[in-house]
C-alpha cells in the first residue's frame, strides 16, 4: 500500500459515521476518490461551451454530463439527418430526423444526470463571433469538434489567453486533439513519486528518538515492530559516527557510496536483527538505498523558483506560495542541522511493517516537525503579504515535491505547426507526426473548398463534390497539401503516410461511433484535469523549460490501435 494518510485518519481518532452518505456522496463516491470535494467543487461550478453537435461531442459531453459538470452549452444550427441518426446514439432515430441537432442530442443528454444544466444554442457559431463575443468569453473552457479553419482561426483569437480551447479534428479512424492556453497550475498532480522521508537529513527529533531505543534490551516484541524509517536512522547515524570516529553525535554527513560500502551497510542491517524472521528488519534492507538518495529538491521544482523568483512581488496565490518556498528551501530554521536545499516535511507516512502504537509514535513526530515547517513557510507568505488560507497551504505543501506549471501554445502555432519542429517530429515521432499532418491537409482542403465541410455544407445532401470524393485523387491532394508543411527536402514517411493519407481519404469527414465514443473518453478526460487543476493534462512542456519542442498534441490510430503525444 502506498498511500499515506494524515494521523487524524489514522488510527488516534477514529470516529464512526454519524449517518449514511447523502444523495450526491452515493453518487459521485467513485470520482469523489479520485479528485476529492474540492475537484467535485470545481467540476460543478464550471462552463464549457460544445461546438457542434456531433457524435463525437456528444461522446465528450457524456463524459462529463455523469460526473456532473455544472453547465454547457450546445451550439448547432444544422438539423438532423438521416446519417446523423444512424451514428449518435443520443439521438431519438428517425424521430429526431429534421428536428435542430443541439436539441436533440440535450434533450438525451440531461436524462443522464438531473443536476447538470444543459442548454441548445441553434444560432450559426458565425454569429456568435460577429454579435455575441463577450458572451463566448464567458465560458472557462469551449470544444470544437471538426470546425471550419477559418472560424476556428477567429474563435481562438477571441478566446485566446483568458478561455481555454479544446480542438478535436477526427477522419475515420484516426484523429488528433489539442488543449490551447498559455500556462496550467498544478498542486495535486497526484505524481507517484512520494515526499521523502529525509532518512539522510534526519530532523532533531527523529534522529533523537532513534538513538535512544534500547535495541540490545527491549522486548523482542517491540523489537520486531520498529518502523523502517527508524531502524534506517539510526544505522545511518551508527554508520557516520563510526566513520568520523566520534562518540557522540555525527556531522550528519556522508552516506555509503561505493558498491562495497553499501553492501557492508545492509548487512550491518542484517546484524541488528535479534530474530530471523524480523519482517521490519527485512523492509528496512530493501529501502536502504533511501539512506544514500540525496534529499533534493526536484528540478522541475527548483526551475518553478526560478519563474516565479522570491524577489518578485506575487502577483497571484500561487506565484506567492512558490516564492515562499524558494525562501524556505534557503533557509529553514527549524532544520538547524539542515537549514538549506530542503523542501517542507509532510505529516504523511506510507504503509510499512509496525505495530500501531510505534507506527503513530512515529507519525506524531513527523506531524510535529512538519508544523514547525508549515509555521516558517507562513511566516515567509506573511512578509510578502500573499493572503491563503491554511488548508491551501496545507494541500500545497503536502504536494510540493510535485506541482508543476505547464505551458501550451495558441492554435495558429499547431496549425499545422513549423516546419522546421514537423520535420523533427517526422524523424522521431513518425507515427504521430504523419498522422496529424494528414488531418491537418483535411482541414485545410476544406477551408480552401476543395472538399465540404462535415458541418458547413449548404445542404445535408451536398453530393456536388463526388468527384473530388475519389480516394486516389484525394490522397494525391493530401499529400501535395503536407509537404506545404514541411521544407522542401523533407519527404514524406512512405510506409506511415500510406496509413494516414488512406485513411483520411477513404472517411475524410465520417464521426464514426467506435472513434467518437474512444474520444470521448480521451478528450473528456483532459477537460476534467484542466478544471479541477489535479492531474497532468497534455501540454507543450513544463513552463519554466527552456526547450520548445513539444506540440502538445494528442494522436489516435484505431486502424493500428495506439495512441502518441507530438
Amino acid at each position: 500500500m502506498n498511500d499515506s494518510q494524515p494521523i487524524e485518519t489514522a488510527t488516534t481518532s477514529i470516529q464512526m459515521s454519524s449517518g449514511a452518505p447523502d444523495a450526491k456522496t452515493r453518487r459521485y463516491d467513485r470520482q469523489l476518490r479520485l479528485w476529492a470535494a474540492s475537484g467535485q467543487a470545481a467540476l460543478e461550478s464550471a462552463r464549457i461551451l460544445v461546438i457542434p453537435a456531433t457524435a463525437t461531442t456528444t461522446s465528450i459531453l457524456k463524459n462529463l454530463v455523469l460526473p456532473g459538470l455544472g453547465h454547457f452549452t450546445l451550439m448547432d444550427d444544422k438539423v438532423v439527418t438521416g446519417a446523423d441518426a444512424g451514428n449518435n446514439f443520443f439521438l431519438d432515430g428517425f424521430k429526431s430526423i429534421g428536428k435542430f441537432r443541439a436539441q436533440e442530442v440535450v434533450n438525451g443528454l440531461m436524462e443522464m444526470n438531473d443536476g447538470v444544466e444543459g442548454v441548445a444554442d441553434v444560432r450559426n457559431i458565425r454569429e456568435a463571433l460577429e454579435i455575441d463575443k463577450g458572451w463566448l468569453k464567458t465560458f472557462d473552457i469551449v470544444v470544437a469538434h471538426n470546425v471550419d479553419s477559418v472560424i476556428l482561426d477567429d474563435l481562438a483569437a477571441l478566446l485566446w489567453p483568458d478561455t481555454h480551447l479544446v480542438v478535436v479534428n477526427s477522419a475515420g479512424f484516426l484523429a488528433d486533439f489539442s488543449i490551447h492556453y498559455r500556462e496550467h497550475q498544478v498542486i495535486e498532480s497526484h505524481v507517484e513519486t512520494s515526499p521523502s522521508l529525509r532518512i539522510d537529513q534526519a530532523f532533531p527529533a527523529l534522529l533523537e528518538y532513534a538513538m535512544s531505543l534500547p535495541l540490545d534490551t527491549m522486548d523482542i516484541t517491540d523489537h520486531a515492530h520498529i518502523p523502517y524509517p527508524v531502524i534506517l536512522v539510526r544505522a545511518l547515524e551508527e554508520w557516520r559516527r563510526e566513520r568520523e570516529q566520534v562518540s557522540g553525535p555525527s556531522s550528519g554527513k556522508g552516506v555509503p557510496r561505493t558498491t562495497a560500502e553499501r553492501k557492508v551497510f545492509k548487512e550491518r542491517i542484517r546484524a541488528m536483527m535479534r530474530k530471523f524472521d524480523e519482517e521490519n528488519f527485512e523492509e528496512a534492507e530493501a529501502q536502504a538505498f533511501k539512506c544514500w538518495t540525496p534529499t533534493v529538491i526536484p528540478s522541475e521544482v527548483r526551475e518553478l523558483f526560478n519563474l516565479h523568483p522570491s524577489s518578485a512581488s506575487s502577483s497571484t496565490t500561487f506565484s506567492g506560495l512558490v516564492s515562499g518556498l524558494s525562501q524556505f528551501s534557503q533557509n529553514n530554521p527549524a532544520s538547524p542541522q539542515y537549514p538549506s536545499g530542503l523542501l517542507p516535511l509532510t505529516p504523511s507516512l506510507p504503509d510499512m511493517k509496525s505495530s500501531t502504537e510505534e507506527y503513530v509514535k512515529l507519525q506524531k513526530l513527523f506531524r510535529a516537525q512538519s508544523e514547525k515547517e508549515k509555521q516558517v513557510f507562513k511566516e515567509y507568505l506573511s512578509r510578502a503579504q500573499v493572503d491563503v488560507n491554511d488548508a491551501t497551504i496545507d494541500q500545497f505543501l503536502k504536494n510540493s515535491h510535485a506541482i508543476k506549471v505547464l505551458k501550451g501554445r495558441e492554435w495558429k502555432e499547431i496549425n499545422p505547426g513549423a516546419k522546421e519542429l514537423l520535420a523533427g517530429k517526422l524523424s522521431t515521432h513518425t507515427k504521430e507526426a504523419a498522422t496529424h499532418l494528414a488531418l491537418a491537409a483535411i482541414r485545410k482542403l476544406r477551408a480552401k473548398s476543395v472538399i465540404s465541410s462535415l458541418e458547413y455544407v449548404s445542404s445535408p445532401n451536398d453530393t456536388a463534390m463526388t468527384d473530388i470524393l475519389d480516394k486516389d485523387k484525394l490522397k494525391d491532394l493530401l499529400t501535395a497539401e503536407a509537404k506545404s508543411f514541411l521544407p522542401p527536402a523533407v519527404e514524406l514517411p512512405e510506409a506511415e503516410w500510406l496509413v494516414a493519407s488512406g485513411e483520411v481519404a477513404r472517411a475524410p469527414s465520417a464521426d464514426l461511433p467506435t472513434t467518437a465514443a474512444f474520444l470521448g473518453g480521451l478528450v473528456a478526460q483532459e477537460v476534467i484535469k484542466m478544471i479541477t487543476k489535479q492531474y497532468i493534462p497534455i501540454s507543450a512542456g513544463n513552463a519554466a523549460s527552456s526547450t520548445n519542442d513539444q506540440l502538445g498534441i494528442c494522436v489516435v490510430d484505431l486502424v493500428e490501435t495506439w495512441t502518441g503525444i507530438l
